[in-house]
Formats: structure tokens, sequence, C-alpha cells
């Protein structure tokens, strides 16, 4: 896909809404909207890639998410190991840094040992950045931090007086990766849904009715384009 203008978003979220909906819609089990979810991420990636975009980060499982059904929990997970065992080796010839966020504590120890795995193997690429937001929530992320800081200076790390926001955002997941400049949210919601929230104070979002499954790269073409069409004043006036 070409560049569609030179106002490219340096780091995209996505909000991967509807595998549900759109499995219902042809009256097939759950897991089949999730594994045709997969291939939507497969392709979303490959389009970033070609469009510029340096970093992108999936809301690939909520801490939430945790409260599904039994069976559609055990269903991902089974999608999450296919993933890790088949798509890493690919990732990593394609120059992909891989990297989990989330509290990965609750996860089987052999996704554990995947993970590991496959963030050693890509922790030295360069080409693209692929973030996977596993058991994550955002309210929990900046909870640890806050802990995090407690223990600092409690310990005389570091003093009061001298915490900022750099400080702040030293201690999340994503402390290594620039902000979203861009968060697209897919099959109609509207709400962040606990996913970035400190990260998320300036990024422009954009929200589509198109399911997950059926989201291309024509549709990430059409989100860049409105987001290159804005205006990011960051508080401040174009006047």
């Amino acid at each position: 896909m070409p560049n569609p203008t030179s106002n490219i978003p340096q780091h995209v979220a996505i909000i991967m809404d509807g595998n549900g909906r759109w499995a219902k819609a042809r009256g097939l089990p759950r897991i089949m909207g999730h594994k045709k979810g997969a291939e939507s991420l497969r392709s979303t990636l490959e389009a970033c890639k070609k469009t510029g975009i340096r970093y992108l980060t999936i809301y690939a499982f909520s801490s939430e998410n945790w409260k599904r059904p039994v069976i559609e929990v055990g269903d991902l997970m089974e999608l999450l190991r296919t993933f890790l065992d088949k798509e890493i080796s690919t990732l990593h010839k394609n120059g992909v840094k891989l990297r989990v966020i989330g509290d990965l504590s609750k996860l089987a120890s052999d996704i554990h040992t995947q993970i590991k795995a496959a963030e050693t193997l890509t922790s030295n690429n360069q080409d693209f950045n692929l973030t996977v937001a596993l058991s994550y929530g955002a309210r929990q992320e900046i909870l640890q931090a806050m802990q995090k800081m407690a223990t600092l200076v409690e310990n005389g790390d570091i003093a009061i007086n001298t915490i900022d926001e750099d400080t702040v955002s030293s201690l999340l997941y994503t402390h290594s990766i620039p902000d979203p400049d861009l968060l697209i949210r897919t099959a109609g919601e509207q709400r962040l849904s606990n996913f970035l929230l400190w990260q998320s104070a300036y990024t422009e979002l954009y929200f589509t009715n198109v399911l997950w499954p059926d989201f291309s790269p024509e549709h990430l073409h059409e989100a860049i384009i409105e987001y290159s069409n804005r205006e990011r004043r960051y508080g401040t006036t174009s006047e």
C-alpha cells in the first residue's frame, strides 16, 4: 500500500474489536472470529510496515477478558500458543521486534516460556516494533507504576520533588516505546476500555464500524488519511 500522505503516524495502537460479532453473524463459533481476526492482524502489520509506521500496539487480551467463559478463554490461549509457535520465525525474518506487556502472571508457564523465547529471538530487530497487550489493563499498569515509585521514594532512590511525567512514563510497561499517535478501534464502540490511558493523553482517536476480522489495509489507509487531516495542537492554539 503506498504512502497516502507524508504525515504518517509513527505509532498506531489498535483495539481489535468485533471478532465475536463477526462469527455470530455467520453462525460460527466465536473462536472462528478470533482466527479470522489473526489473519487481519497479519495483513495490518504488513500494511503498517509498507506505509512507514514504526510501532504497532494491539489490545489482544484485556485483564477483564479473564471473565469470559472458560471455553473461550481456553480457545484464545491455544490461539496465542499457535501464534507464538508459527508466526514468530516470520516476524523475526521480517525484522520485527516483539514485546508483550501486561500482567503475565496469570498465563500458563508454557506460554511464559514461549513469550520469553520470542522476545529474546527478536530483541535486536529494528525494522518494526510490535507490542502485544496481553492480560493488560491500563489502571493496573498505572497502579503498579505508583507502587514502584513509592518504593523508590521510600528507599531514597528518588526525591518526591523530582517526580515528573517522564518519571511516571519510565515505570510503565511501555517505557521503551513512544506514545501512540493514532488509536484505532473497530466494530463501532467508542471508548478506550482501559487501554493505554496514560499514553493516549494526546493520541488521535479513530473509530470505525468495520468488525476487526474485516479490517483491511484499505481501512488502515482511510484511518491514516483521517489522521493526516487533523491538526495536533497538544493544548495550544493554531492561531
